[in-house]
């Protein structure tokens, strides 16, 4: 019965100093609200498989699983090979090509799920959400869409310091 439970957590409450309880925390950034929920949900995404997935027996495959599950929530066109609008970043028509997530909106995801692993005890040398199977799954995605919006995907190249290394030491 969940007021049994509630009433447990408020007895518990009631053992710590009045002091803990007036300490107003920090709201969260919305990065971290975002990491958490995202957590939250890839957690429950593997309690719902079947058998469930516990978090120690996560792999790179579950991790991209739940990415090609979450693509049947996405909002982005992608052009299908065939398909009259292929390579046109502005079609002038509706097709029947799929709706996936953004490339952008996956790398952003797998970027907070990597830190929310190893924040919650997971190593980096384990980390499913560091494999490379996952980096090149999400190269395939970008390349997909650009490909099929016509659009290339261009890596921003890093600016070099050009004054050299010699102005750190004096």
């Amino acid at each position: 019965m969940m007021s049994s439970s509630k009433g447990k957590e408020s007895a518990e409450g009631s053992s710590r100093s009045a002091a803990a309880d007036q300490q107003p925390q920090a709201p969260l950034s919305r990065y971290e609200s975002q990491k958490r929920r995202d957590w939250n949900t890839f957690g429950q995404y593997l309690k719902n498989q079947r058998p469930p997935v516990p978090l120690s027996q996560c792999t790179a495959n579950h991790v991209l699983d739940f990415l090609r599950y979450l693509d049947q929530f996405g909002k982005t066109k992608v052009h299908l090979q065939g398909c009259v609008y292929v390579g046109q970043p502005e079609p002038p028509g509706p097709c029947t090509c799929p709706l996936r997530q953004a490339w952008g909106s996956l790398d952003a995801l797998i970027g907070r799920l990597r830190a929310a692993y190893e924040e919650n005890g997971g190593l980096p040398e384990t980390n499913p959400f560091a494999s490379g199977a996952i980096r090149v799954y999400l190269r395939e995605v970008r390349d997909t869409q650009a490909r099929a919006r016509g659009i290339p995907y261009k890596k921003k190249k890093k600016k070099k310091n050009m004054e050299g290394s010699s102005n750190l030491t004096t």
